[in-house]
């Protein structure tokens, strides 16, 4: 599982979220989304932590918590293949619209 954490302040870097993810277990992957273009922080990123135990004790424990004049919100990744199902989904009913 990954977790989602989102409306971080764009001052955050990826070594302050594996301090705070630290505290609920053994940090295996931190990853802040930047802009393509512009490269700066979109104020999202993901964090996977050793066991989902873990996760599940840092979502319920920080979702909703400040963090650099944030209100953070944590929670369960959307499985990144479901994504990408929906949107080809999506795109192929576009195809059929076309007429």
């Amino acid at each position: 599982m990954s977790i989602f954490v989102g409306n971080l302040s764009y001052e955050v870097r990826e070594q302050d979220l594996k301090e705070v993810f630290a505290e609920y277990g053994s940090v295996r992957q931190v990853k802040l989304i930047t802009d393509r273009e512009t490269g700066r922080m979109r104020g999202f990123g993901f964090v996977r932590l050793e066991t989902l135990t873990q996760e599940e004790a840092a979502i319920a424990a920080l979702n909703g918590v400040e963090w650099m004049g944030r209100s953070l919100k944590v929670n369960k990744a959307d499985d990144q293949s479901k994504r990408n199902s929906s949107r080809a989904k999506r795109n192929s009913n576009r195809g059929d619209r076309r007429n």
